[in-house]
């Protein structure tokens, strides 16, 4: 039975994953509007139609016309989205809770508060990015368009001098020459082979696990994801129990929304080592490099929230904390990562620099001093 559940959780989560990197807006719009309208006094019909009417994706249509067709059919919304596949669990989770309390607008209202968390948090990932991508980016194109186009006239030129060249200068123009006679096929195949490295490295859902430990090298960025994750954690948790949900059945939310696999693999233990009867104090004591995850402070107030039994106000503090630790680390970001680019790009500057010079004043030291 439990196989099965993870089995259908795991399908619909990667069905989810794939649907929202292509129309991960749509969904989010789709949410949004759900609760305002819904909030605003509209029946769920008419919610669904007009926001239908709003919608761009031909796809994203047919999804909520098979939504509005079974909420019409009398079926509740929960059961419809979750039918649709495209859902995270907990939003299916918190609107069939909503349903039974009778409180399904300040559902959809935590649900429509959750996606703007989550945006925040992934936009403040990519604007951390976006900088070091920028610069590596115009560095790559500078270096190919000078190998391109102007280290073949310096072979010629070199060569009509008849002098010795070295080896640095004879790698690049080397490099230069075969991109003269082969780089209008080399280059696209090039950036199609980067793009395809990217996708699979970052986004593919079986592999960017590489990507991820790539990013944990760089300093700054693995504590900013840290920070982003720890925020996240707080805040879904802490939001989730509020509303209502079991313990088990928020960590499973956590597990299934989060992108980082490190933190999946430590939610998994810990919804399986609580659905155990375990607390959360020896859930956390035996999983190995709990630390890196989750720092002791963290883990202490945790602990004391459920001794106390103030679990989701500690989650929201927890939240709340981290939130502000993002945006220092998202500012000095730069600053840490700058002289590390800087060095970088330096030492790019410095090899086409020498290669062109070295010959040049080996060339002056070889005229005749009077």
């Amino acid at each position: 039975m439990n196989k099965n559940l993870n089995s259908k959780n795991q399908k619909s989560n990667i069905k989810g994953q794939m649907f929202a990197f292509f129309f991960g807006k749509e969904r989010d719009f789709f949410i949004e509007n759900l609760s305002l309208l819904v909030s605003s006094g509209l029946p769920i019909l008419s919610a669904l139609s007009a926001i239908r009417s709003e919608v761009r994706s031909k796809k994203m249509r047919d999804i909520i016309s098979q939504i509005f067709s079974e909420v019409e059919d009398g079926a509740p919304l929960s059961r419809a989205l979750d039918h649709s596949h495209i859902f995270p669990e907990h939003v299916v989770s918190l609107a069939k809770i909503g349903e039974e309390s009778g409180k399904l607008i300040d559902n959809l209202k935590v649900i429509r508060a959750q996606q703007e968390k989550e945006r925040n948090f992934r936009s403040k990932i990519r604007s951390a990015m976006l900088y070091p991508i920028f610069v590596f980016s115009l560095s790559i194109i500078v270096g190919v368009g000078i190998a391109w186009f102007i280290l073949p006239k310096l072979a010629i030129v070199f060569a009509q001098l008849h002098i010795n060249l070295p080896i640095l200068t004879r790698i690049l123009i080397a490099f230069g020459m075969f991109l003269g006679d082969w780089g209008f096929l080399v280059v696209p195949l090039f950036i199609i082979f980067l793009l395809a490295s990217i996708y699979l490295i970052f986004y593919f859902p079986k592999t960017k696990f590489i990507g991820q430990s790539i990013l944990y090298l760089i300093p700054g960025v693995n504590s900013l994801m840290k920070e982003v994750e720890l925020t996240r954690f707080g805040y879904l948790l802490g939001t989730l129990l509020q509303a209502g949900l079991s313990i088990t059945r928020a960590l499973l939310s956590v597990e299934e929304s989060t992108l980082l696999f490190r933190y999946r693999n430590l939610y998994q233990y810990l919804r399986e080592s609580v659905d155990e009867g375990n607390s959360f104090q020896k859930s956390f004591l035996s999983f190995k490099k709990i630390r890196a995850l989750i720092p002791v402070p963290v883990q202490q107030l945790i602990v004391a929230g459920e001794q106390s039994g103030n679990l989701s106000e500690t989650f929201l503090k927890i939240s709340q904390n981290f939130e502000t630790k993002t945006e220092t680390t998202t500012k000095n970001l730069t600053v840490i990562l700058e002289p590390i680019l800087l060095v970088i790009v330096w030492l790019g500057v410095l090899a086409v620099a020498l290669s062109v010079i070295l010959p040049i004043y080996s060339l002056i030291g070889n005229f005749p001093t009077s």
